[in-house]
Formats: C-alpha cells, sequence, structure tokens
C-alpha cells in the first residue's frame, strides 16, 4: 500500500505545481485554494508511504513523479518547449525512479 500512497503523492505534486502557475503568485482565489489542498494532499500521502518506505527512496521517487508530471504538463498546457535533451532527462528520471523501486526492500 505504501506504493501506491507515494504514487498518489506525486500526483498530487504534480497538481500543486501546476496550480502554481495558474494562481498566478497567489493572486487568483481558486487556483491558490486547489493549488494548497494539492500541497496538503501531497504531504499526507507521501507522510504515509514514508511509515515504511525508506526516506531517500520515497522523496526521489516522489520529486521525480512531479518532475515529469510538470515536465509532461508543462509542455501540453503552456506550451513550453519539448525537445530531444528534455526527453532524453525524463528517461534518465524514469530510469532512476525505477531502480530505486528494484532495489527497495519493499
Amino acid at each position: 500500500m505504501e506504493w501506491f500512497y507515494l504514487v498518489v503523492a506525486g500526483v498530487f505534486e504534480v497538481g500543486w505545481a501546476i496550480g502554481l502557475k495558474y494562481s498566478q503568485g497567489f493572486t487568483k482565489i481558486l487556483p491558490t485554494i486547489a493549488t494548497i489542498i494539492g500541497m496538503a494532499a501531497s504531504f499526507y500521502f507521501l507522510s504515509l508511504s514514508l511509515k515504511s518506505l525508506p526516506l531517500g527512496t520515497a522523496y526521489a521517487i516522489w520529486t521525480g513523479i512531479g518532475t515529469i508530471g510538470t515536465v509532461l504538463l508543462g509542455v501540453i498546457l503552456f506550451k513550453e518547449p519539448f525537445n530531444i535533451m528534455r526527453i532524453v532527462c525524463i528517461i534518465l528520471i524514469i530510469s532512476g525512479v525505477i531502480g530505486l523501486k528494484l532495489i527497495s526492500n519493499h
């Protein structure tokens, strides 16, 4: 169950990161509220996963999910550039996340 919590935490991290963009420096009330709720949910589910997962592994995977998700949504939602170097970097992050999962005892 701890891996499920970690993935949920990562998805909420993507949500609040995108919410930050929409909140425009916390000047838009609804995106700001959604961002704060996303942050709280992300930290809550991360804390649940940390009951049994190693901190370094969980944190690296949580930020990896967040990084990959925000890069992809940045391209889709905000027309941010997507080139070969971004693809290579995403592949490296995915490789690291998979590697950490494979060497984890959980």
